[in-house]
């Protein structure tokens, strides 16, 4: 109760002060002269922001490009090392496993995720307005769940007991009740089947966000092109791929390019699923390990830069496809 009661009282004190500190400003602002006044009052408004951004996320990419050239010594103190982070984590054929990782991770995961939200989308919008609030409600409800509750969910899915012992785990239980022996999922390395394994729950948690902004972009499509297809003799599938699907190209994008970041720094996961044993490491569990256990400063901090570099483009990316969007608008 008292953890609440500080949480209620950060909130509304937070809250409180910020309204009062824009109120403050604006109202100094307002007192200045007109040419004055028309410089600064959109800084009342975006300064702070602009600030925080520079102290929580400027400044911290920063201080970890300046630290992955460096050695941190025992008393605290930092050597420059040059490069030579770098050619130790490259030099690790289990890096190179994360790198192979995060690759398969990009590669099927953001597509796992539209299709599954597509799929879905398409079925709730003809099953009438009673059924489609049923199924959006029961597949987007994993949105609500952490990525460790998730995990923690699906731990009893994957779960393993020996053969001979009965089945806790849903996974086995299906699996032995046809005939087959009881499997230790997370640690098939075969195929990547464990990583496979654990990127069935990122689709799982967000299959609901797919849907949710698909379903809205099919909803907007014009009647009149869908009828158009219908009355020219389309089925149900042509019509789909060749009148809706091109309309809902952008959304799409936008979808997967958001999950595609989300893949990219997959963390939660795997830390509570296998803490990357298994060969089912990524560049972020990485740097965790390097950082918070084994106290490597340098390697962490190389790890992140690898990181940012591999998703920076993406982002820029991001950033252009919503431009045009809205330029398009």
């Amino acid at each position: 109760m008292k953890d609440v009661m500080v949480a209620i009282q950060a909130v509304v004190v937070g809250i409180a002060f910020t309204v009062l500190l824009y109120w403050l400003a604006n109202k100094i602002v307002e007192a200045l002269p007109e040419k004055i006044k028309k410089v600064l009052q959109p800084w009342v408004f975006i300064g702070p922001v602009v600030l925080l951004i520079s102290l929580f996320l400027i400044y911290p990419t920063i201080q970890s490009f300046r630290l992955s050239f460096m050695f941190e010594e025992i008393d605290g103190s930092t050597t420059w090392v040059g490069l030579t982070n770098y050619k130790e984590i490259f030099g690790d054929p289990e890096f190179r496993n994360m790198l192979m990782n995060n690759l398969l991770w990009v590669a099927l995961v953001p597509v796992a995720v539209v299709a599954m939200g597509l799929g879905i989308a398409q079925f709730a919008n003809n099953v009438g307005p009673k059924g489609e609030r049923i199924y959006k409600s029961i597949i987007f409800m994993p949105m609500a769940i952490s990525f460790v509750s998730a995990a923690t969910i699906w731990r009893h899915i994957y779960s393993y007991m020996p053969e001979g012992q009965n089945q806790t785990g849903l996974l086995n239980a299906i699996w032995t009740a046809f005939g087959g022996q009881p499997q230790t999922w997370l640690q098939i390395e075969s195929f990547k089947l464990n990583s496979i394994f654990l990127m069935v729950i990122f689709v799982w948690l967000n299959a609901g966000f797919a849907m949710v902004l698909l379903s809205a972009a099919i909803k907007a499509v014009p009647e009149d092109t869908i009828e158009a297809a219908r009355v020219d003799g389309a089925n149900a599938r042509q019509t789909f791929f060749s009148v809706i699907f091109p309309q809902i190209w952008g959304t799409a994008l936008s979808v997967f390019i958001t999950v595609l970041i989300g893949a990219m720094k997959i963390f939660d996961i795997v830390l509570a699923m296998t803490g990357g044993n298994y060969h089912t490491n990524v560049l972020a569990q990485n740097f965790y390990t390097e950082y918070f256990i084994y106290g490597n400063t340098g390697k962490a901090m190389a790890t992140v830069v690898v990181l940012v570099l591999v998703i920076a483009p993406v982002m820029f990316y991001q950033i252009r496809h919503y431009r045009k969007l809205e330029a398009g608008r």
